[in-house]
């Protein structure tokens, strides 16, 4: 069995574009057109942005809204923000794409492959029974193909239904 590949031509621009000055997260969250950034919700103590260059559909981050690189640096208070809105991403993914399972985690240093170091984020990408764990991804599994355009729409339509009023806590029945 020789190694297969996968045909990501979206990904050219993350490896071959004009890397922008500052933290792109910080950048990100400082502008106000939601929609032309990807932050899919906003909430007191982090935030939901999509990965614009996913290896698989409907893979998003949850990062805080203070630029701290460590878990340590948190306070109790965004650590359970910032945990809350995973749990409210997973939510909201499952509502709007139905997947069987998810991966979660994240990339802590340069040393760990994290693509911003300096800013905390936990990585959310859905997994479907076909696609049967992170690996295959980068290896021997076939993309999911939906445009960002619809995920975009489809996860905020979730959120906005957990959380009709905009806060960060999700209305739990």
């Amino acid at each position: 069995m020789g190694r297969k590949l996968i045909w990501a031509p979206w990904r050219f621009e993350y490896i071959l574009g004009t890397k922008e000055k500052g933290c792109i997260f910080c950048n990100r969250l400082k502008k106000r057109n939601d929609n032309d950034n990807l932050i899919v919700f906003r909430g007191k103590k982090a935030f939901v942005i999509l990965n614009r260059f996913p290896y698989n559909s409907g893979h998003t981050m949850v990062v805080p809204n203070r630029h701290i690189g460590t878990l340590s640096k948190m306070s109790q208070e965004e650590a359970f923000g910032f945990f809350d809105t995973v749990r409210l991403t997973v939510d909201a993914t499952r509502k709007a794409f139905r997947p069987d399972s998810f991966n979660i985690g994240m990339n802590m240093g340069k040393g760990s492959g994290a693509g911003v170091p300096g800013h905390l984020h936990m990585h959310i990408v859905p997994r479907w029974a076909e696609d049967t764990n992170f690996m295959p991804v980068i290896g021997d599994t076939e993309v999911v193909s939906f445009p960002l355009d619809l995920i975009f729409k489809k996860l905020k339509e979730g959120f906005d239904s957990l959380c009709p009023e905009g806060k960060s806590r999700p209305k739990r029945s």
